[in-house]
């Protein structure tokens, strides 16, 4: 788990820019399969609790958003 200058700075070591290509997979709620995980080559838990797919789906890209921000030294909202 990362707080939000964290997903930041690894996204820039993995290096994530705006113009890479990247996958994200969200698990359900019994996991993900352990060759996906295996493929992976980076894993990031957002909680141990559970969420639904819809949900996720607008919490990461509100992460990534913040993220970027940082990246930019821009302004996010805490």
């Amino acid at each position: 788990m990362l707080d939000s200058p964290g997903l930041s700075q690894k996204m820039e070591q993995l290096g994530i820019n705006g113009q890479s290509s990247i996958t994200f997979v969200i698990g359900g709620s019994l996991g993900l399969d352990r060759r996906v995980l295996e493929r992976a080559d980076y894993r990031l838990s957002f909680s141990k609790m559970t969420f639904p797919h819809q949900l996720m789906r607008v919490i990461l890209l509100e992460q990534l958003y913040r993220a970027y921000r940082i990246m930019k030294g821009e302004p996010y909202h805490k």
